[in-house]
């Protein structure tokens, strides 16, 4: 049995730390959010991001960092992207070096253009830090339905570490070494998400959305490889898996922020209605400045920042990525 504490008590920390608890593990959960910890503490159920779903009573729910961190084999950060920062300078003091810390959040840190583990290890250096991705909604996880994801890690041995914590007979785990990959797919992959949802929302089909699907895995590809990713990750599980379970599911809160958008209803609107963080809108910037750094073409993610941030109409958007200059999908190959 091994100790974890969980950061972050909502739907996918709390989906995470089932899958933990059933397979033995004690668990701890953390939230800074006092609402939220009465009630998971009173009602053992997550009312409205995960509602249905009880919690165990004895996985602890804890609103102390002192709780959840120190003497832990595990410390999982489930915390939104925008807040990976702040709560990573708390750990500062809590911490141990070589402390195993597993991120399981998805996102771009717009100003510094770092991923998510980059952030982790300039704030606690020292430390073992590793990323957990792949399609996987909390509300599926939650409720024990059949998903499979990716442990990228510095060192095999980690990773494997990991990987046994949490194999089931319905949670199933491989093992990577590509850390950048993984964090880019499962960040850029929000911001496609946002643009299938949009074509959703004005009311295009499904030829529309496979194309949108395969062009947005192209343009995620483009920007990975030239970061220094595996082709291999953008074709698996952490790339062309997530955005595909991203695109499709209501689940996906950046699809149904997308089809709102799509609908004629502003960013600040979409959000609101979602009432969750939409993590794509988050990554859009971001992701249009490392096109613009590493001199990639990603036509998609321009589209969707001038979408979401300067009020351009849908169909424009669509009318212009349409009329794009004719290219080659495969260029080797031609006898002549």
């Amino acid at each position: 049995m091994a100790k974890i504490g969980i950061l972050g008590a909502g739907a996918w920390g709390i989906a995470l730390g089932l899958v933990l608890h059933k397979n033995g593990h004690q668990v701890t959960m953390w939230t800074c959010v006092e609402k939220e910890a009465k009630m998971l503490l009173e009602d053992r159920e997550h009312k409205t991001s995960l509602p249905g779903i009880q919690l165990p009573e004895d996985m602890k729910i804890t609103m102390n960092l002192e709780e959840a961190v120190p003497g832990m084999d595990l410390v999982i950060l489930a915390v939104a992207s925008k807040y990976t920062r702040e709560t990573a300078a708390k750990l500062k003091n809590l911490v141990v070096p070589k402390q195993k810390l597993l991120n399981v959040s998805k996102g771009i840190e717009e100003s510094t253009l770092m991923t998510l583990s980059e952030i982790i290890q300039e704030e606690l250096p020292g430390t073992d830090v590793s990323v957990l991705s792949g399609p996987s909604h909390a509300e599926e996880v939650g409720r024990g339905i059949p998903t499979t994801v990716v442990v990228g890690s510095e060192t095999r041995e980690t990773a494997h570490y990991i990987q046994s914590l949490f194999m089931n007979d319905v949670f199933r785990v491989y093992t990577s070494p590509d850390i950048k990959g993984m964090e880019l797919g499962g960040a850029l992959k929000n911001v496609i998400a946002l643009a299938a949802g949009v074509a959703d929302g004005a009311g295009y089909g499904d030829n529309t959305k496979a194309a949108l699907i395969t062009r947005g895995i192209a343009e995620i590809s483009r920007l990975g490889i030239k970061m220094g990713g595996n082709v291999s990750t953008f074709n698996g599980l952490s790339g062309m898996g997530d955005l595909i379970v991203t695109c499709a599911s209501m689940h996906s809160r950046n699809r149904r922020a997308g089809i709102l958008i799509g609908q004629g209803k502003s960013m600040d609107e979409a959000m609101k209605e979602v009432n969750a963080v939409v993590e794509g809108v988050y990554s859009a910037k971001a992701a249009y400045k490392l096109a613009q750094k590493y001199h990639v073409s990603m036509p998609i993610v321009e589209q969707v920042n001038q979408v979401l941030f300067e009020g351009k109409n849908v169909n424009q958007a669509l009318k212009d990525l349409m009329s794009r200059e004719k290219r080659d999908e495969i260029v080797e190959g031609w006898i002549k």
